[in-house]
């Protein structure tokens, strides 16, 4: 199996003295890329390209992630708030196109097209759950199950291409492994008050809270609304349950593959998330 390299290959797109200076970027979507990575090496066929597809689908996904990071509202910005914006939109515009230059090079056309159908499917995907979240419709549960598909989608693409056992394995890593992603991501929004608006914890308190409380939530609420709310319906240790469960999950198929160095790559991604876990809630 080739080593993973994929960040250190995707750092030469992505290490950018004025972004850096300038804006932040969103997580490099590593655990959906290690998974992916040591899958393809499994496959004869698709083991060569391995790199390669894992490098355009990070660059793809981070410039996705990019674009969602873009402040929207129309208020007034300083100076500096506007480059940062102004870069979020080109770093995630450049990451997007860089995958048709990678492929078209390596002349992988038809893999262009599959990961723009994946793109278009996401944004589908997006717009969905914007929606809902609007009108509020959302139930917690729905929207953490629609944060995992959004994490997934552009990865599932590679199904298709599975053989074997890993017709029914891949989807089952990924769904696990991107359901992890997005409970931690949800856990670490407790840390804020402006990001607990609309997250997993909101949701849930606006379907299961009391009429003064969401109220109060529907106006920007106050750090010391949210901490009574984390101890009240129990938030944290109700994402700790999920993590865990799709963790050991993880686990389950981890021991069903034939290869051990694959199997390694899977457990040691099951610990990452626990130990992410852990560290956060002692914290």
């Amino acid at each position: 199996m080739k080593p993973y390299r994929i960040n250190e290959l995707a750092s030469k797109y992505v290490e950018y003295d004025m972004i850096q200076t300038y804006t932040e970027l969103p997580a490099f979507p590593d655990p959906r890329l290690r998974l992916l990575h040591a899958v393809l090496n499994e496959h004869g066929a698709l083991a060569p390209k391995s790199e390669l597809y894992s490098l355009v689908v990070s660059l793809v996904q981070l410039g996705m992630d990019t674009h969602d990071l873009i402040d929207t509202e129309e208020n007034r910005r300083s100076e500096k708030e506007m480059r940062a914006r102004q870069l979020k939109v080109l770093a995630g515009d450049y990451f997007s196109s860089r995958f048709y230059s990678l492929l078209s090079q390596a002349g992988q056309i038809s893999m262009i097209s599959k990961i723009s159908t994946a793109v278009c499917e996401v944004n589908r995907l997006k717009m969905d759950l914007y929606i809902k979240m609007q009108q509020s419709k959302l139930k917690a549960e729905d929207y953490l199950n629609k944060l995992t598909r959004l994490k997934s989608e552009m990865f599932q693409l590679f199904a298709e291409m599975m053989e074997g056992a890993f017709v029914k394995l891949w989807p089952e890593m990924l769904q696990d492994v991107s359901r992890c992603e997005a409970v931690l991501d949800e856990m670490e929004r407790f840390d804020s008050s402006s990001r607990f608006y609309q997250s997993w914890a909101y949701w849930h308190v606006m379907q299961e809270g009391t009429p003064d409380e969401q109220q109060r939530l529907a106006d920007k609420p106050e750090p010391s609304l949210i901490y009574d709310l984390l101890g009240k319906y129990e938030l944290q240790s109700r994402l700790v349950s999920k993590l865990k469960h799709a963790a050991d999950n993880l686990r389950s198929t981890a021991a069903k593959l034939e290869s051990d160095q694959l199997k390694k790559v899977v457990q040691d991604l099951a610990d990452s998330f626990l130990e992410k876990m852990a560290a956060h809630t002692s914290a």
